[in-house]
């Protein structure tokens, strides 16, 4: 089980399967999240702290959440962006979970309709309240 302190902020991370998938992400053991081009995405990215927690969402292609990474190094700035003001973070996967989450089921599911993932539909990084979160995972039956 994971351990989450009362300090642990909670996020969802999207990324194209076909660009970014967890696969991937377990492979390379650690990954470095870039490319971010939104203000209120890259505040969020800029205010996560090591050891904070993130679900890892696979968007356009499955629309459905399939995992638990961390924050390994917060306060990068973006190795993609020439001019330097973007923000990024390293993570590393946790766990997979058991069974994903799909957005379909997000959506029909009315604890979650608040959820920022649903509210804020185009942004790549998002914060998740702790009871969204712990909804989320009794949904997927945990992790592996």
């Amino acid at each position: 089980m994971i351990q989450i302190s009362a300090d642990t902020q909670l996020w969802l991370m999207k990324s194209e399967p076909d660009v970014y998938s967890w696969d991937d992400l377990v492979s390379e053991g650690e990954g470095t999240w870039d490319g971010v081009r939104n203000h209120l995405a890259a505040r969020n990215l800029r205010t996560m702290k090591e050891g904070d927690l993130a679900f890892f969402y696979h968007s356009n292609i499955g629309k459905e959440i399939v995992g638990i990474a961390t924050i390994s190094v917060p306060g990068l700035i973006d190795p993609t962006d020439p001019d330097g003001k973007w923000a990024a973070v390293k993570v590393k996967p946790v766990a997979k979970l058991a069974s994903p989450v799909s957005l379909k089921t997000i959506k029909a599911t009315p604890d979650l309709a608040e959820m920022e993932l649903l509210r804020l539909s185009r942004l790549s990084v998002s914060a998740v309240k702790r009871a969204e979160w712990d909804h989320v995972l009794a949904m997927a039956g945990g992790t592996i």
